[in-house]
C-alpha cells in the first residue's frame, strides 16, 4: 500500500528509506512535503536557507539511482545541515554576522559524505553563533524556537538542528558538539542525538569553535536512524589531522548484535550501568530526576544492572572547559579579520582600525566574551595558571572516566539540570547558561562518546533526555542500549502539538 504523502513527516530516517526501497514513495514526494513543510513553520527560526529547486533535483537523481538499482541506506533520505559546516552550493554563516553570504569553494567532508551516500540536502539550519551557546539565542540571525512550547529555547549550539526534527521538518540532521551542543538540544528538544568519540567524523570543513573538542554527529528521531546517519558521517579522513584512523564503521549493525547472553525479554542482561552520583545532586529538577530515574527502571527491566559510581571531578569540568574552549576559540577566530572573506567594516583609517571595527561589527556579545576570556588565559603570566592548570585537570577528568568503566560498560545520568527555559531568560546571564552543561562537558573533555536519548517529560510537558556515555569508540554499545529503550518505549515517537 503506497504510503500517504501526508504522513511523509512522521516517518523517520530508516522509516522513509524502507519506504523508498519498497517503492511506496518516492524520494521526489518526501522532499516536497518536507519543504512544504519548512516553508509552513519559518517561524520556528530552524532553517537559515532552503534550497528547494537544488533538493528536488537530487532528490530526483536519487530516484533514478534506486531504479537503476544502485540505491544505498540513505539514498533518497531528506536531511539538513547545521550551518556550521561549509558548503559549496549553499551560504555558510555559523549563524555570525561575519560570514553573512559566505560561499565555501568545497563541501565540509561530513557533508559530502552524506552527500555520496545518496541523502537529499534541504538546507542549512541555525546554530548559535560559532557554535558558542546553549540556547541557539545567540545566533545573528534570531532564535529558533522550541516547538514542544515556542517561548522556550530548543538548547543549543545545534539548536536548529534539534528543533527542525521534533518538529517533523525533517527525518534527522546533522549537529556539532563540543561541550553538549548535539546532546542538550536533542534533550530539550524531545529527539536522539550522539556525539561520537573525538576523531570518529571528520572536522575538515566544520568551522572551528574548540579544535581540540568540536565533533559531529547526528540528530534524529531514534537510535536506529542515528546509526544510519553515523556510519555515512564517520570515517578517517587524511585531510583532518585529528581523524582517527580506524576502517568505516557500520553502527546500524552494531546496533543490532545481540549480547552475548541476551534474551529476547532482556536484550541488555549482563549490561552494567554506572551512575555518577555527581550527575544527581540535590539541585538537579525534580521533574528532571524522576523521568531519568523511570527511564533507567526500564534499562533494568531490560536486564541491566545499575551500578553506583565517581566521578568526583564533574563540578571542575565548567572552569576547565570555560578555559580551554575559549583559548581555542580566541585562536581559532583570528582568521576572520575581513582581509580575504567575509564581512569588512565600511569605513576604517588602516589596517589595524580595519581589524578592530571588522571584528566589533561582525562577531556577537558572546563570542566577543570567549574571544577576550580565550586570549586572557593565552597571555603572558596567565598560561601557567589558568590555561596549564586547565589542560592537566582535563587529564585527570579523563582518568576519572577510565576508573569508572572498570566498573560499568555505560554511564548514565541526565543531559541537563533543567527542561527547557523560555527564551531570554538568561539573557542577562551568561554563567547560568553555562551551569547547564555540567553534565555533558566532562565527556566532552574526556573524548568521549556520549548520547542523549528521550526519557519521558517534565515541567509544562518539556521533553528530558537520558544521558548515555561510553568508553572510547563505544558507539555500537550506547547505540545498541539505546535501541532496545526505545523498543521498549514510545518517548521518542511522540511529537509536539500541532507538528
Amino acid at each position: 500500500m503506497k504510503m500517504s504523502t501526508t504522513d511523509l513527516h512522521h516517518w523517520g530516517v530508516a522509516g522513509l528509506a524502507q519506504a523508498m526501497a519498497a517503492k511506496t514513495v518516492s524520494s521526489v514526494e518526501a522532499t516536497q512535503h518536507l519543504l512544504n513543510r519548512a516553508q509552513a513553520h519559518t517561524t520556528l527560526g530552524s532553517f537559515l536557507h532552503l534550497d528547494a529547486e537544488a533538493a528536488l533535483s537530487a532528490a530526483r537523481a536519487a530516484d533514478a539511482a534506486r531504479a537503476a538499482g544502485q540505491a544505498g541506506p540513505l539514498t533518497g533520505v531528506p536531511l539538513a545541515h547545521k550551518d556550521i559546516f561549509v558548503t559549496a552550493d549553499m551560504p555558510t554563516t555559523a549563524g555570525s554576522k561575519m560570514l553573512a553570504n559566505y560561499r565555501s569553494p568545497f563541501d565540509a567532508t561530513v557533508v559530502a559524505r552524506l552527500k555520496a551516500a545518496g541523502a537529499v540536502s534541504l538546507g542549512k539550519l541555525n546554530c548559535d553563533e560559532y557554535a558558542m551557546g546553549s540556547a541557539n539565542e545567540n545566533s545573528a540571525y534570531g532564535p529558533v524556537h522550541n516547538p514542544w512550547d515556542t517561548q522556550r529555547v530548543p538548547g543549543g549550539s545545534s539548536g536548529g538542528s534539534a528543533a527542525a526534527v521534533a518538529a517533523r521538518l525533517l527525518p534527522g540532521a546533522t549537529g556539532t558538539d563540543t561541550g553538549g551542543s548535539i546532546r542538550q538540544p536533542a534533550s530539550f528538544s524531545g529527539v536522539t542525538g550522539i556525539k561520537p568519540t573525538y576523531g570518529v567524523c571528520s572536522r575538515y570543513g566544520m568551522i572551528a569553535f574548540a579544535s581540540s573538542l568540536d565533533q559531529a554527529g547526528p540528530l534524529a528521531r531514534s537510535a536506529e536512524d542515528c546509526a544510519l546517519l553515523l556510519s555515512a558521517m564517520s570515517g578517517f579522513d587524511e585531510r583532518d589531522a585529528t581523524s582517527a584512523e580506524r576502517p568505516a564503521q557500520d553502527f546500524h549493525a552494531q546496533m543490532l548484535t545481540a549480547r552475548e547472553g541476551a534474551t529476547a525479554s532482556q536484550p541488555l542482561k549482563g549490561l552494567r550501568i554506572g551512575l555518577p552520583q555527581e550527575f544527581f545532586p540535590a539541585a538537579l529538577a525534580q521533574d528532571v530526576n524522576g523521568a531519568v530515574r523511570n527511564a533507567l527502571a526500564e534499562l533494568e527491566k531490560l536486564g541491566a544492572t545499575l551500578v553506583d559510581v565517581s566521578l568526583p571531578r564533574t563540578e571542575l569540568s565548567i572552569p576547565v572547559y570555560y578555559i580551554i574552549a575559549p583559548a581555542e576559540a580566541s585562536s581559532n577566530l583570528s582568521r576572520f579579520d575581513g582581509v580575504k572573506f567575509g564581512h569588512r567594516a565600511a569605513r576604517y583609517d588602516d589596517l589595524i582600525d580595519m581589524y578592530k571595527k571588522t571584528r566589533a561589527e561582525g562577531f556577537g556579545a558572546e563570542v566577543k566574551r570567549r574571544i577576550m576570556i580565550g586570549t586572557y588565559v593565552l597571555s603572558h603570566g596567565y598560561y601557567d595558571a589558568y590555561y596549564l592548570q586547565a589542560q592537566k585537570l582535563r587529564r585527570m577528568i579523563a582518568e576519572d572516566f577510565q576508573r569508572c568503566f572498570t566498573q560499568c560498560d555505560v554511564i548514565a545520568g541526565p543531559v541537563a539540570p533543567t527542561v527547557a527555559w523560555k527564551i531570554g531568560e538568561q539573557g542577562g546571564d551568561p554563567l547560568q547558561a553555562y551551569l547547564a552543561d555540567i553534565f555533558t562537558l566532562p565527556a566532552s573533555l574526556a573524548g568521549l562518546p556520549g548520547m542523549s536519548v528521550p526519557a519521558g517529560f517534565g515541567e509544562g510537558g518539556m521533553p528530558v533526555g537520558l544521558q548515555l556515555i561510553g568508553n572510547y569508540f563505544a558507539e555500537g554499545q550506547l547505540l545498541h542500549t539505546a535501541h532496545a529503550l526505545q523498543q521498549a518505549t514510545d518517548w521518542h515517537t511522540r511529537a509536539p502539538a500541532g507538528f
